[in-house]
């Protein structure tokens, strides 16, 4: 018993850090945050970071890939879904995780997590496209084609994020399946 509320202090300490990290980059660029001040932020001493982290380097890393591995398996699960459903999955999973959405559109950032988010979109408007009987688009079309969808639905993401969530998550999902339905058209 002990060892699951050490793991959910674990998680929970990670959580903070995470958290911490992500505000920072909201104002200030990667190499300029100390690892004092995400602790600062986190209310934590430097010793814990330090346990579970070997830098502020290392800390930014396990949060890219622990985001692009959850984002991933949400849109696996998702890519099933009509395409109302498949963006409320996307929407409700950002709006769940917004500090970690602040840091991927901030301008602070590489922009490299929003380039793997917006890469994994694309290959599952993809693998929906093949998926469909009578396409007859080439490879290349297909690629465009998916690249612009992709692009289009990651800036209305983006414009909302970066906009402090000021929509609601209903409009958003309307919106961008509104656009997408009407894109998809085009196939």
């Amino acid at each position: 018993m002990p060892e699951k509320s050490t793991d959910r202090r674990a998680q929970k300490t990670r959580k903070a850090l995470s958290n911490a990290l992500s505000e920072l980059l909201t104002q200030k660029e990667l190499h300029k945050i100390t690892v004092q001040e995400i602790c600062d932020k986190a209310e934590l001493n430097r010793g814990t970071l330090y346990r579970h982290y070997l830098d502020v380097y290392d800390l930014y890393e396990k949060i890219e890939k622990e985001t692009i591995v959850a984002f991933a398996l949400l849109l696996l699960d998702a890519g099933e879904q009509p395409t109302v459903e498949f963006f409320k999955k996307i929407i409700e999973y950002i709006s769940q995780n917004k500090s970690i959405f602040k840091m991927v559109f901030s301008p602070n950032t590489t922009g490299q997590l929003r380039t793997e988010l917006c890469g994994i979109i694309k290959g599952v408007f993809q693998q929906k496209q093949l998926e469909k009987e009578g396409s007859k688009l080439s490879e290349t079309e297909l690629n465009y084609m998916c690249s612009y969808r992709a692009q289009g639905c990651i800036a209305i993401i983006s414009d909302w994020v970066t906009g402090d969530f000021r929509e609601s998550e209903d409009f958003i999902i309307k919106t961008i399946s509104t656009l997408d339905s009407n894109t998809e058209k085009v196939f």
